[in-house]
């Protein structure tokens, strides 16, 4: 990659400022060894989110609430996030920085527990947009989970799917890269979806579900 273009992608980064609320919950990340979407990613999904006028969002993989609170930005002013994660302490972090970010309690519902067992409980085309940031090896179901989640016209994202440049290398890979692989595949020849991929952060894949 030549300096120029890395530049431009730091700027591109960059571009929206992340406020202290962010910034704190980036910080609770980093101390509990979890990685955060990039500040990219972020204003990617904050986009997304404001394109599709999202209501309802669901969300795998809750973390310390970075990717939510760039979720919730981009939402309507009455739209609801439901989040899950394994992880209770982790959704705490992430109550606190909602609130210090300024959105109200009702503004997001948590759930705790694996993805796989809460998902199947979640209404049919009940969402606008379903963000996908957990365990790499669960894709292809998280995929299938979300194309019944979805209503027509919404968003299915998949964040990390460079896997840090391992996505595209020919080397041996693990198993989870190997998923990754058959996600993307899986999208790309989707009949029923309208796939990008977009060269922010770690990668961020997304597809519009067709009416």
């Amino acid at each position: 990659m030549t300096g120029n273009r890395q530049t431009s992608w730091a700027f591109a980064d960059a571009f929206v400022a992340e406020d202290e609320a962010l910034r704190w919950a980036r910080d609770r990340a980093h101390e509990a060894g979890l990685r955060s979407v990039a500040s990219g990613t972020g204003a990617a999904l904050r986009l997304l989110a404001a394109a599709v006028g999202a209501k309802a969002v669901a969300e795998i993989g809750t973390g310390t609430g970075v990717s939510g609170i760039h979720l919730l930005h981009g939402m309507r002013p009455d739209g609801v996030l439901t989040t899950v994660d394994s992880d209770p302490e982790c959704q705490q972090f992430a109550r606190q920085a909602f609130r210090a970010a300024g959105f109200a309690g009702n503004r997001a519902r948590f759930i705790p527990g694996r993805a796989l067992e809460v998902l199947p409980r979640l209404a049919d085309g009940g969402y606008d947009l379903v963000f996908c940031d957990g365990d790499r090896l669960e894709s292809l179901d998280y995929l299938a989970e979300s194309l019944r989640l979805l209503r027509p016209g919404g968003l299915v994202c998949f964040e990390g799917v460079f896997a840090d440049g391992r996505t595209v290398d020919s080397a041996a890979q693990p198993v989870e890269v190997q998923r990754v692989r058959e996600l993307l595949r899986a999208v790309r020849e989707s009949t029923v979806l309208v796939p990008s991929l977009l060269p922010v952060g770690d990668g961020l894949l997304c597809a519009a579900r067709r009416g």
